[in-house]
């Protein structure tokens, strides 16, 4: 195996740490597969099944796919194989893949957080229409998510994002995972610095580029100007968070290592100040280090994460100022994290006089017809284009105030609101056991009943609580940072039986109060008990609580039997 790191590399000045024992890194020679899915990358670079399936496959049909490329490099084209109809969440873990797997697949097509034009949207929504089933959701990788696809019709679902400049390339697999961006970058009053630029260029010379389409497993990068630090930043392998620097002006600081699933961390903060045009070049040192030193051994040890917990962030920076960039960066105290709401719903104006409008679609769950309707109001109301969010919602970009009122109205006559309930502006939910071939539960259809039943509950909720619920420990919906993180799980209940369920995260959250949310001791809960249990805690919340005391605050103080659900105290 060539040795992928850069050619032009400055001599090293500083020794690197090594493990105890071997865990397949690349610069420490360790170029051996030691599990089947480096030895599938080892064997073909995943980038090359783009051809297959143009030539071959979608000519022969899914009988013709090899297992290798079917359940592996498949990905890096933003395919998975759905999961069959019909196999409940207790065959999950003990089902081979090929097992579970239907003939229809699963798209992500990236948006990078790019500004997707009233075409852009148009097209997305016809794909779904045509292709996958009228299915299209909004993920919280600022993805859209089709499912039914059939191999037949990529070459033509290509050719349609190709025509409005998007694509599925690399959306998933071991390699550059889609990117976050602001939502409102390039328009917001109060933005520090636009990073559509450095976005952009990451993706033009990064994408599609070999030396970086084989990484240990899947690698996140986030980039926002935005002072809400509206990407999640604190979940993401590589995030740029914009500063500013007393005498260089606005830049962005570098905080490495975030990744939740079943060994969360938060990511940790470089302390850095470096301009928008070496954004590009400081991913790459990033990704660099993590292609060649990241763990290949054990997928389950195969993030970013890891390798910056055991190396510490003083070590990580200078690997990466001495190795990769050779030059020191300029050191700048982070910035301060933010409280409060990062996902721009509502109106508000732009710095051009114009408007953004965030809208709130249940949970993600949008649909091709949908989005062909968004489509029209946009070309309707001349709004300049759409984002997609973190948090599975959507940002309209440039509106005319004098056509506002009657755009708000038309966008709640389709379920778009720009004005939803706490409950529907604050859920989002994974895929789940509908079309996951790792759920356990459902999780879409739940979180809507949800959302559903407390709007009836607490129709006039005047605070925001955080619903995310996940179908699996691999925390898709960032479920340790809400206040309600619903893992699910199968539970057992009052009558013995197993059934769908959830373990309870309580209180997480990022920004200033960033932590993970806490467990309570064999504390599980069905999903036919979810709105009783919830409405509970949300009212013993409501009576206990002091004055401006948000949800995860009051959690880390109350009672466990308040937290339970076990008590219930009456409201003031």
């Amino acid at each position: 195996m060539p040795d992928l790191r850069f050619q032009s590399q400055p001599p090293r000045f500083t020794e690197v740490p090594r493990p105890r024992r071997a865990e397949g890194q690349w610069a420490f020679g360790y170029t051996e597969p030691l599990n089947k899915n480096e030895q599938s990358k080892k064997d073909d670079d995943p980038l090359n099944v783009r051809d297959r399936i143009l030539s071959t496959y979608s000519k022969r049909g899914f009988d013709s796919i090899d297992p290798a490329d079917l359940r592996g490099r498949f990905r890096w084209m933003g395919l998975y194989t759905q999961r069959k109809p019909g196999i409940d969440g207790g065959r999950t873990g003990s089902l081979a893949e090929e097992e579970l797997d239907d003939r229809y697949f699963m798209m992500r097509v990236r948006s990078d957080g790019k500004l997707l034009s009233p075409a852009a949207v148009r097209a997305l929504g016809q794909i779904g229409v045509d292709f996958a089933r009228d299915t299209a959701d909004v993920t919280d990788r600022q993805n859209i998510q089709y499912h039914w696809i059939e191999i037949e019709n990529v070459p033509e679902i290509w050719e349609r994002l190709d025509a409005v400049g998007l694509h599925s390339l690399e959306a998933c697999g071991d390699s550059p995972r889609p990117f976050l961006g602001s939502p409102v970058a390039g328009v917001a009053k109060d933005e520090i610095i636009d990073g559509t630029p450095a976005l952009e260029e990451i993706e033009r010379r990064y994408i599609g580029n070999k030396d970086f389409s084989n990484f240990p497993r899947k690698f996140k990068t986030a980039v926002t100007g935005h002072p809400s630090q509206d990407v999640s930043p604190e979940t993401n392998d590589v995030s740029f968070v914009g500063t500013v620097h007393p005498e260089h002006g606005p830049g962005f600081d570098v905080w490495v290592g975030g990744g939740l699933s079943t060994n969360p961390m938060l990511a940790q903060k470089l302390g850095v100040w470096i301009p928008l045009d070496e954004v590009p070049d400081v991913w790459s040192g990033v990704a660099g280090i993590f292609r060649d030193y990241g763990y290949r051994r054990l997928r389950s040890r195969a993030r970013l994460k890891f390798l910056v917990a055991d190396w510490g962030v003083e070590k990580f920076r200078e690997v990466l100022e001495n190795e990769y960039l050779g030059k020191r960066l300029v050191t700048l105290d982070s910035p301060e994290s933010p409280v409060g709401h990062r996902d721009h719903i509502g109106v508000h104006e732009q710095k051009d006089g114009k408007f953004y409008v965030g809208i709130a679609p249940t949970a993600g769950r949008v649909s091709g017809t949908l989005l062909v309707q968004l489509a029209d109001l946009l070309d309707e109301y001349g709004v300049t284009g759409a984002r997609l969010t973190p948090y599975q919602k959507l940002v309209l970009i440039g509106v005319d105030g004098a056509v506002l009122d009657a755009l708000l109205d038309r966008l709640d006559e389709i379920g778009l609101s720009a004005r939803p309930s706490n409950w529907r502006r604050n859920t989002m939910a994974c895929t789940g056991i509908e079309f996951c071939k790792l759920a356990i539960v459902d999780t879409k259809n739940r979180a809507s009943d949800l959302v559903d039943e407390l709007e009836r509950r607490f129709p006039d909720l005047d605070t925001p609580i955080t619903i995310n619920v996940n179908g699996c420990p691999n925390a898709c919906a960032r479920t340790q940072v809400a206040d309600f993180g619903l893992k699910g799980q199968l539970v057992v209940d009052d009558n013995g039986d197993q059934v769908e369920g959830f373990q309870v995260h309580l209180g997480g959250a990022i920004g200033l109060r960033a932590n993970f949310g806490r467990k309570l001791r064999a504390h599980k809960v069905t999903s036919k008990g979810l709105d009783d249990y919830v409405s509970t805690v949300v009212g013993n919340y409501l009576a206990d609580r002091t004055e401006g005391e948000a949800f995860d605050a009051w959690v880390h103080r109350a009672d466990e039997d308040l937290l339970r659900g076990e008590k219930a105290l009456e409201s003031v």
